[in-house]
């Protein structure tokens, strides 16, 4: 009894290394290297690497020019701001790196025949006016499913723009009020 119980649990544990493994191995990660086109010393290798911008470097990271850029979308206040107006719109695709965001076909349900979809891209990271381009699609069906989409200039573009600018300076002060609380030195009264 005592043998099958240890032999039970030793069974469930080499199942799921084994299959962990072959996961990890399905997975990439591990990648045979070709002993010719590696050199075998270590210092060679992460010297190579370093120069291919591949690996981190204290040195470069106390010049200011780390290894890796990284890149999150909460820290620019137009982004955000545009995602919170637009929360209300089913979002169909959202690339920070791309700087564009597209919402899917939106009907309030007025009109049933009329949709509306709306493109925001991000020609730079700065609060500016001309910082972003919005651009607004109408689509118009009739009853026989044929459907027409057209470009449209209207008052919704000068809107949501005036709005993520108005949005986005709220969170760039917030912002400002954190960072100037965290950094500033405390003062003493000597007296």
């Amino acid at each position: 009894m005592i043998l099958l119980n240890y032999f039970y649990r030793n069974f469930f544990i080499l199942l799921k290394g084994l299959i962990i493994l072959s996961f990890l191995g399905s997975c990439g990660i591990y990648k045979p290297v070709d002993a010719r086109k590696v050199s075998p010393s270590s210092q060679e290798r992460v010297k190579k690497n370093l120069e291919e911008g591949k690996g981190y470097s204290f040195s470069k990271a106390m010049k200011g020019d780390g290894g890796t850029t990284y890149q999150f979308a909460t820290s620019n206040p137009m982004w955000r701001a545009s995602l919170e107006i637009l929360d209300f719109l089913p979002l169909s695709n959202v690339d920070y790196s791309g700087g564009i965001i597209t919402t899917d076909w939106y009907n309030e349900g007025t009109a049933t025949d009329e949709s509306i979809k709306i493109t925001v891209r991000f020609l730079t990271n700065e609060i500016r006016s001309d910082g972003l381009k919005i651009i607004v699609h109408k689509k118009k069906c009739s009853l026989q499913q044929s459907c027409s989409v057209k470009k449209v200039s209207s008052k919704l573009q000068r809107e949501l723009q005036l709005a993520i600018l108005k949005k986005a300076l709220v969170y760039a002060k917030q912002t400002d009020k954190k960072r100037k609380k965290f950094f500033q030195p405390e003062i003493k009264d000597w007296n």
